[in-house]
């Protein structure tokens, strides 16, 4: 299965164009339980979770945007991904020993 998490309209719009049909849409994750291994997740999510993902088996793919400051904090649009070049890239995190106590 293919999840997309993401609350934003233009990502979204972004990302039907490049992923196989069907997947299932949420605005945020709230359960990590609904997630298999062998799944994949699709977002922009914080890297405690990509992790949390990756040790269940799933595998995540970060929308990846540079976006300018003069653009952060705005909702982005289909067209405006395109220009700034968003693309997708598969990330595995592996979670380490505390760094500091």
């Amino acid at each position: 299965m293919i999840y997309v998490i993401t609350r934003h309209p233009g990502a979204l719009q972004w990302l039907a164009q490049y992923l196989a049909k069907p997947y299932v849409h949420f605005t945020h994750l709230h359960d990590l339980a609904i997630i298999n291994s062998g799944d994949i997740v699709v977002g922009t999510l914080p890297i405690n979770l990509i992790a949390k993902l990756n040790q269940a088996g799933a595998r995540y793919v970060h929308l990846h945007i540079d976006i300018p400051e003069h653009l952060r904090g705005q909702e982005l649009t289909q067209t405006q991904l395109v220009q700034l070049g968003a693309s997708l890239i598969e990330y595995e995190v592996i979670r380490q020993s505390a760094f500091y106590q």
